[in-house]
């Protein structure tokens, strides 16, 4: 008879084995046959974000405000910077919404497969599940701060206009980069842990290089391709520019180029994933 050790490791040799078997086509259907556990590992990440905190759920509220606050006197009240005739707290805060929900998902999802390790070593299922799911757990903040967002449009008489139905085109924007992004560097620290220390810097630098405290138009016209390279800039650009009925100006041409960028990050994201998704058992 098998030990209890042999029976467990066979288990997972079988499993294994399932999902060497399993064609591209076949991987996924397997996506939407295990919807149930990316709803469950969603609605578990959800829980235990503000679990034992003081605050609680308020952090929602509590983060993106204090961004707002900081940003608005150290870009706005120090530096100077253009306001595009928009009070400065409201410009800050419709960049805040977007940046919060890339950096907050890109975070969860850059550490998902480390944090899931005995999930991934004793079962089969797609594996890009887990990231997937760590994402979407910041889509309630998102909401949060868009009710938010409209108090202060109240407080600011400031209402939004009809280009504010592009508003969730450029929200998956952001969770297209932060997914495609994330999938990279989950899939990378399984291997190298070395950017559990990486992602803090990647984030926190990242918010001075994108356009949330002041607007693109600070950056002089002939460095504004290069700059759009960051995919975040034309996803908050084109954000802003919605919500706040075109009071800023859209740079369609870094638009561009934000957008490509975005798309080639999200194609190869998914593509190095699942070509080193099948060695994540053997080396997490």
């Amino acid at each position: 008879m098998l030990s209890y050790r042999g029976a467990a490791a066979l288990e997972v040799m079988q499993e294994l084995v399932i999902e060497a078997g399993r064609t591209e086509r076949q991987y996924w259907k397997d996506l939407w046959r295990y919807r149930e556990l990316f709803f469950f590992l969603a609605w578990r990440d959800l829980l235990v974000r503000y679990k034992q905190t003081i605050v609680g759920a308020m952090w929602s509220i509590l983060r993106p405000l204090i961004t707002m606050l900081v940003l608005t006197i150290v870009f706005g009240r120090l530096a100077g910077m253009p306001s595009a005739g928009v009070p400065y707290p409201l410009l800050v805060f419709c960049a805040t919404i977007p940046w919060s929900f890339f950096a907050g998902s890109l975070t969860s999802c850059g550490d998902s497969l480390v944090g899931n390790s005995s999930l991934i070593s004793k079962v089969y299922f797609p594996r890009m599940t887990i990231p997937a799911s760590s994402v979407m757990t910041s889509f309630a903040d998102l909401l949060i701060s868009c009710a938010l967002l409209a108090l202060l449009m109240m407080w600011y008489r400031f209402p939004p206009g009809r280009l504010a139905l592009l508003a969730p085109l450029f929200a998956t924007m952001a969770f297209a980069a932060s997914f495609g992004i994330g999938l990279w560097i989950s899939a990378l620290m399984v291997r190298y842990r070395d950017f559990w220390f990486i992602l803090p810097f990647i984030v926190q630098f990242g918010l001075y290089l994108s356009p949330v405290g002041f607007t693109s138009d600070v950056v002089p016209s002939r460095w504004r391709l290069l700059y759009s390279i960051n995919p975040m800039v034309g996803t908050i650009d084109g954000f802003r520019w919605s919500l706040l009925n075109g009071a800023t100006r859209m740079d369609w041409p870094g638009f561009l180029v934000s957008l490509t960028v975005i798309v080639v990050v999200l194609g190869t994201g998914i593509r190095y994933f699942r070509k080193t998704e099948r060695t994540f058992a053997d080396v997490i």
